[in-house]
């Protein structure tokens, strides 16, 4: 879809900080969990949307086929 100036790109996040994950697992495994992330936190939904927002804009205009990793550097290491 490239000749038609058609794009596809892919958010992947991480651990991110919503209803859904908060509390559900427990002070000591989130604790060991944010110790193996390397900027050892959970993201937030608006860093998720900043993503998604850049895949949309003019800034990434040359960027197709790629998925932009959204969690803390967890998966790097």
């Amino acid at each position: 879809m490239g000749p038609r100036g058609i794009r596809a790109n892919c958010v992947a996040p991480g651990i991110i900080e919503t209803d859904m994950t908060l509390g559900k697992f427990g002070d000591d495994w989130e604790r060991d969990l944010k110790q193996g992330i390397p900027l050892q936190r959970f993201g937030s939904p608006t860093e998720v949307a900043q993503a998604i927002l850049f895949l949309a804009s003019d800034l990434s205009s040359y960027s197709t086929g790629i998925v932009v990793d959204v969690n803390g550097g967890f998966h790097i290491h």
